[in-house]
């Protein structure tokens, strides 16, 4: 069964799986995460209609193929960043050659509002 109980409350939620950015997120309204960037303001309020899935957390589950047609999920853009920095080192002990790269990700947080 696709379901999730919130431990506290002992409820059962409102979920969608979403893709964005070549990835795969499963979220529910008011949940923020971090994706790939995309183009958008912070404030901004956007729909993405790339919905695999989508349960009201009941028995009413659509899967879709590959979206689920009409279904969308609200989301609002908190910040736009770039990870930390990530050392890249690459060392060949013959010639004593070596180089150091650094490499930041950058990455849009978003919320997610709703999902129709």
């Amino acid at each position: 069964m696709l379901m999730v109980k919130c431990q506290k409350l002992n409820i059962i939620s409102m979920f969608a799986v979403i893709e964005t950015g070549g990835k795969q997120y499963k979220v529910s309204p008011g949940q923020k995460i971090r994706v790939e960037k995309i183009e958008a303001e912070p404030g901004a309020v956007l729909d993405l209609d790339k919905v695999l899935l989508t349960s009201d957390g009941g028995e009413d589950v659509k899967i879709g193929a590959p979206y689920v047609e009409g279904a969308k999920a609200e989301i609002r853009v908190i910040k736009q960043d770039k990870e930390k920095t990530k050392i890249v080192f690459k060392y060949h002990s013959k010639t004593r050659r070596k180089t150091k790269k650094g490499h930041r990700q950058p990455f849009t947080e978003i919320e997610i509002v709703g999902i129709k």
